[in-house]
């Protein structure tokens, strides 16, 4: 396994960890990490229930959360880790603060704007091209959802 294999996996897990809190919330267990330079330097899960906000996706959190600390948008040497397929608000705030990579764990068949129901990275005029990969700890990443929807259906959560 190469040494990138390796970060791949280690910044998926802490997004695992960020989707494993959403989930103990009540919250779709998504969560996401921004890296620069091989350091965590935003973490978020969904708070959409929480804040009573459709925005709060563990994506756009992360991408806040970044801004500030680099005080600039501009997030053109960071990547993404995220459980789940950026949705097509997601993946347009990761083009428009120029996220460099993104790392994804399960695919999205209904919503996913990556690669399942929308390829909206390849469109030739963007302005910005961002590189996506998925299925980095897809089992993982769909199981948290799998079990968090069972539980919803069965009531208990």
């Amino acid at each position: 396994m190469s040494s990138k294999s390796l970060l791949n996996k280690e910044f998926m897990i802490l997004a695992l960890e960020e989707a494993t809190l959403a989930m103990s919330e009540g919250e779709i267990p998504v969560g996401a990490v921004i890296v620069r330079d091989g350091q965590v330097i935003a973490r978020a899960h969904n708070e959409r229930e929480k804040g009573k906000n459709p925005l709060y996706h563990a994506e756009i959190l992360a991408i806040d959360r970044a801004s500030k600390h680099l005080d600039s948008w501009r997030l053109e040497d960071c990547d993404l880790y995220v459980t789940l397929e950026p949705c097509i608000m997601c993946i347009s705030a990761c083009i428009q603060s120029r996220i460099r990579n993104i790392y994804f764990g399960a695919y999205d068949e209904k919503g996913g704007a990556v690669c399942s129901i929308a390829n909206i990275p390849d469109i030739p005029r963007l302005s910005h091209r961002v590189f996506c990969r998925g299925g980095i700890m897809e089992e993982e990443c769909s199981k948290l959802l799998r079990d968090f929807f069972k539980n919803l259906r069965n009531k208990e959560i």
